[in-house]
């Protein structure tokens, strides 16, 4: 199981996860940020549990990239 987390109100729009990680990050059309593909929203936070480890190394990937530190990536 794969948890992707991200914390889409401090988003800076530099479009990295959605380059490394198309299938799960996409821009906002209305506001330039990032938004998790299939999350759900609590408190601010946005979180996908995936029961498909293969998402895992592209949304890490996208995790280590992000310049503002706003996803987190773990295997459960």
């Amino acid at each position: 199981m794969v948890v992707v987390t991200l914390q889409r109100k401090k988003c800076i729009g530099c479009n990295y996860c959605v380059e490394l990680a198309p299938a799960n990050f996409q821009m906002s059309k209305k506001d330039g940020k990032t938004v998790l593909l299939h999350s759900i929203e609590k408190k601010g936070f946005f979180t996908i549990k995936n029961p498909d480890n293969t998402i895992y190394d592209s949304c890490d990937l996208a995790a280590k990239a992000c310049p503002v530190k706003i996803i987190t990536t773990k295997m459960l």
